[in-house]
């Protein structure tokens, strides 16, 4: 079995795209799909078992992959991960900027350390992976890059730090785009909301009553996908999007639309199988969430 992309055979033939964040999850499944579709990707992350675990299911599927241990947070780790990689593949057509992480805890209980942790890995890390791709090599050639944030619109209780930090990658997103449109650079951000990751197995298994719970606060009345994610990313990153900058693509099933004070009508499971909304399952080596196993 092979991936189950919408998208053309050969769509990335000859391009490089560095994954942040692919050794689990959004990232490990986009950099599948991008394999399929032709493309070399580059795997950075932290831990170095992860990405070589999904850069031997890569590798088994008939992929081009390469990994590199990096912690993003590090200015010189950045530089000298984005150096290698150029000197190993050449070039760097694309990045999806998806490593990211938060923990739950209310804004009074969270130290300047706890603060900090969550900002340099969801903003600062991805500044400095954008900047070095731009300066080693983008800046010359042109490229695309991709920014993971999240459902952030309207507030993120419980993890204040996370929200105010993707706020500020949007704002960066559009900056970017505004700044590196002269050197043929786009720059957009992808928003998930509920998708049913394996990062959801970062929370406490405790938490997994309400984790199932979330659905119902989804217009969609589901859970969204990996796949359904990594195909917004990347059709950002393809030809098609090429008049398309500075802009955040949310795929959350209307979540921030919810309102209290309107009676929310899920829909059946026969309204969410219907053809336009029925749930995409492109990901042929998709992993079932522990939250939901239990």
């Amino acid at each position: 079995m092979s991936y189950g992309s919408v998208f053309a055979p050969n769509l990335f033939a000859g391009k490089v795209v560095i994954v942040t964040g692919g050794g689990s999850g959004i990232g490990r499944c986009v950099a599948h799909e991008l394999t399929a579709l032709g493309a070399t990707v580059a795997l950075v992350g932290r831990k170095l078992e992860k990405l070589q675990k999904v850069a031997d299911e890569i590798t088994e599927d008939g992929g081009k992959v390469s990994f590199h241990a990096c912690d993003i947070r590090q200015e010189d780790a950045v530089k000298q991960t984005v150096a290698a990689i150029m000197a190993q593949h050449g070039s760097v057509y694309g990045l999806v900027n998806n490593a990211g992480g938060q923990f739950m805890t209310p804004l009074e209980a969270i130290s300047a350390k706890g603060w900090e942790a969550v900002v340099n890995t969801n903003l600062t890390g991805g500044f400095l992976m954008a900047r070095e791709c731009f300066l080693q090599g983008m800046n010359k050639a042109g490229g695309s890059i991709v920014n993971i944030v999240a459902d952030m619109w309207g507030s993120m209780p419980g993890m204040g730090h996370s929200g105010a930090a993707r706020a500020g990658m949007v704002s960066f997103t559009e900056t970017a785009a505004a700044e590196w449109a002269a050197k043929g650079v786009r720059v957009n951000a992808v928003a998930p909301g509920y998708i049913a990751s394996s990062g959801m197995d970062n929370y406490p298994i405790e938490m997994a009553p309400m984790i199932r719970e979330m659905a119902k606060s989804i217009p969609a009345g589901r859970f969204g996908t990996e796949a359904e994610t990594a195909a917004g990313i990347v059709f950002l990153l393809s030809p098609a999007a090429a008049f398309i900058s500075g802009t955040t693509l949310r795929i959350d099933g209307a979540r921030p639309q919810a309102r209290n004070g309107y009676p929310m009508r899920i829909p059946d499971a026969a309204v969410q199988a219907r053809e336009a909304v029925k749930p995409f399952e492109g990901f042929h080596r998709a992993l079932t969430p522990k939250v939901f196993q239990v």
